[in-house]
C-alpha cells in the first residue's frame, strides 16, 4: 500500500531576498513551514525576522522571490491571500479613537463578516482575552498588554488559515502573556498554522513544535523542535548554531574597577 503524501506547506518562501541600501537583511531565504504546526522563527536581533515576516505577509516587497500562502501567491494574487491570514505585527498601528468594541466591529467589516457574526465574535474575543470591562475604552489608552491583545483579536477575527505574530510578547505582563498563550493554543489545537517570531528561546521551546534559527539572512537549521535542539536545550542548540564569540576578559577591563 502506498504512503500518502504529506500536507502541503500552509507557508512556502522561496528565494527571498530583501536588501535596504548596500544592507542585505535576507539574502535567498527559503523555508517550507508546516500546515497545522506552532511555528517558531528565531534568530539574533538583526537576523532578518521581522523582514521575512513582513514579506510573506504582503507588507514589504521583496526584490526577488515568492511567497505561497496555502498555494496563493501573495503577490500575485494579493487579496485571497492576505483572507487566509492574519497579522500581529511588531509595533502595531491602530486606530486609537476608537474604543476595543469599535476596532473589532471595524475589523470584521473591513473582512466581508456579516454585522451580526462579527459582533458575536467580538464578544467572544473580548471575554476570552479579558477585555470585556475595557470594550468601551478607547484603544488610546489600553495599556501595552492590552494592545497586544485588542492587535490578537482583531488578527483572529476572520478566522484565519494562518496567523503570523512578531514578538507577541515584547512588553507583555506575565497576566497578559498567559491569556494570550492559552487563546494561542487553542487556535494551534484547531489545526490552523501560527508563525510566531521571537529571539526568546524559552518562550519558543514552551510553545512550539517545529522551529527555524535565522541569522544573517538566511536559514541555518530548521525542523521539529525536538530535531533542532537534539537533546539540549533550545538556548544551548541556538548559541552553538549561531556561534558565540567568548568574551576573552580583556575587554571593559576598566568596568566596575578602581575609581
Amino acid at each position: 500500500m502506498q504512503a500518502s503524501a504529506p500536507p502541503p506547506a500552509a507557508v512556502v518562501l522561496h528565494d527571498l531576498w530583501k536588501r535596504f541600501g548596500p544592507q542585505t537583511a535576507v539574502a535567498g531565504l527559503t523555508l517550507d513551514l508546516p500546515a497545522g504546526s506552532f511555528v517558531g522563527l528565531v534568530g539574533p536581533n538583526g537576523a532578518g525576522k521581522t523582514t521575512t515576516l513582513s514579506m510573506a505577509t504582503g507588507l514589504l516587497r521583496p526584490d526577488r522571490g515568492s511567497v505561497l500562502i496555502h498555494g496563493v501567491d501573495v503577490w500575485q494574487d494579493p487579496v485571497a491571500a492576505k483572507a487566509r491570514i492574519g497579522i500581529l505585527p511588531e509595533g502595531l498601528r491602530m486606530f486609537e479613537r476608537l474604543s476595543g468594541r469599535e476596532l473589532l466591529q471595524y475589523n470584521g467589516r473591513l473582512r466581508g463578516l456579516p454585522g451580526a457574526e462579527v459582533d458575536r465574535r467580538a464578544e467572544e474575543l473580548l471575554a476570552v482575552l479579558d477585555l470585556l470591562e475595557a470594550g468601551d475604552k478607547l484603544v488610546a489608552d489600553y495599556s501595552t498588554g492590552m494592545r497586544k491583545k485588542i492587535g490578537l483579536a482583531a488578527a483572529l477575527l476572520h478566522n484565519p488559515d494562518v496567523l503570523f505574530l512578531d514578538e507577541p510578547f515584547e512588553g507583555v505582563d506575565p497576566v497578559s502573556a498567559q491569556t494570550i498563550r492559552g487563546v494561542l493554543g487553542r487556535y494551534a489545537a484547531s489545526g490552523s498554522t501560527v508563525v510566531f517570531s521571537s529571539h526568546v528561546m524559552e518562550l519558543v521551546e514552551q510553545l512550539c513544535d517545529w522551529v527555524a534559527v535565522i541569522s544573517a539572512g538566511q536559514v541555518i537549521a530548521q525542523g521539529p523542535l525536538d530535531t533542532v535542539r537534539g537533546g539540549r536545550s533550545l538556548h544551548a542548540a541556538f548559541l552553538e548554531l549561531i556561534g558565540v564569540r567568548e568574551d576573552d576578559g580583556r575587554s571593559l577591563d576598566w568596568l566596575g574597577g578602581a575609581r
